[in-house]
């Protein structure tokens, strides 16, 4: 009985000795309060975070081909067309606007004389200068026949003794006259080749076999004796 009793009390003893000397917990006001504040960074994906810089391209704007046409065509479609550079020709400069380019030559009484529309709208240049080529140089040799028609029957037995009409006296020439008189009119029209017309290409769907020179004025083969070629626009 004794050390029952004296069992209980050492039991009590131990259990109000623990109480007293327990460390005391904190109150959740007092945990809140001395715990420091800590805030967290988040976290940030450098792979998937675009930051915008002012070399990003800009977004792509579609247009539609039906409705809204391309603002590029558009702007070359407002610039005016540049206007090809001519060279200056005996004082004659190339003008698309005029008829025949503005070739020289509509003088009064008749003025600018096209009946059969040779010089037609939309004319190539070339083509212009090769008609006026042909207009000049059938003059020239027109001019020179009518006066060797006069010449050839005012002048009777004259050299080769050649006589008759005119239409009569070719055929009365010499073979060796006849011979020098074609050399010389081939030698005159290859130079007018040489000096007015380009070299032709000899090849399929070659357009240069009727192309004159750019620098090349209708007609000026360079041959004047007289001086009567004007020297100026005046």
């Amino acid at each position: 009985m004794a050390s029952r009793i004296a069992l209980i009390a050492s039991a009590l003893l131990l259990s109000k000795s623990s109480a007293f000397n327990l460390p005391s917990l904190p109150s959740p006001v007092s945990r809140l309060a001395s715990t420091p504040e800590t805030t967290e960074e988040p976290v940030v994906d450098t792979a998937t975070v675009i930051t915008p810089t002012d070399d990003a391209p800009e977004e792509p704007v579609w247009y539609n081909i039906l409705s809204e046409p391309d603002p590029v065509s558009v702007q070359q479609q407002q610039q005016p067309p540049l206007q090809q550079q001519y060279p200056v020709l005996n004082g004659w400069v190339p003008k698309e606007d005029f008829a025949l380019w503005g070739l020289p030559g509509a003088i009064a009484p008749t003025g600018f004389f096209d009946p059969l529309g040779f010089a037609r709208e939309g004319l190539p240049l070339n083509d212009a200068k090769r008609l006026r080529e042909a207009e000049v140089q059938h003059s020239r040799v027109a001019m020179i026949a009518c006066v060797g028609y006069f010449a050839g029957e005012a002048v009777q037995n004259g050299p080769f003794a050649i006589t008759g009409p005119a239409n009569d006296q070719l055929q009365q020439m010499p073979l060796a006259a006849f011979a020098l008189l074609t050399a010389g009119i081939a030698a005159a029209e290859l130079y007018r080749a040489k000096l007015g017309w380009v070299e032709p290409k000899m090849q399929i769907g070659s357009k240069t076999l009727w192309t004159l020179r750019d620098t090349y004025y209708p007609g000026d083969l360079g041959f004047d004796p007289l001086g009567l070629k004007p020297r100026d626009r005046r």
